[in-house]
């Protein structure tokens, strides 16, 4: 294989997309490699790259079972859980705090 066509920002031709611009589409890439590259020139650093992926490839995404709603609602829950006191406290627990904010300010939070 060949080096990848680069292209600069915002300069793509039509049928390329980002996995974002594919999904907001419904598609996902399917198993196709990399079709080109785009890149942003910065100042200081290197150039900020995105991936491109052939649109007239791409396979629509694969819809949600069943089962895999009832893992995501599982997994939610957990990351809602505080381990110090079991509540569901409402919002995802920050990792910074490992516990929900009621337990890890609770002289702030009592007054």
């Amino acid at each position: 294989m060949g080096a990848l066509p680069v292209f600069r920002w915002r300069l793509a031709p039509d049928g390329y997309a980002t996995r974002r611009q594919l999904r907001a589409r419904g598609l996902r890439p399917g198993g196709q490699d990399v079709a080109a590259q785009l890149e942003r020139p910065r100042r200081r650093r290197g150039p900020l790259v995105a991936y491109l992926y052939r649109v007239d490839h791409a396979k629509p995404v694969r819809p949600m079972t069943p089962a895999k709603w009832a893992a995501l609602a599982k997994a939610n829950t957990a990351r809602r859980t505080c381990p110090e006191c079991g509540r569901d406290a409402g919002y995802v627990i920050p990792t910074s705090l490992g516990m929900c904010v009621t337990c890890a300010y609770p002289d702030e939070c009592a007054a």
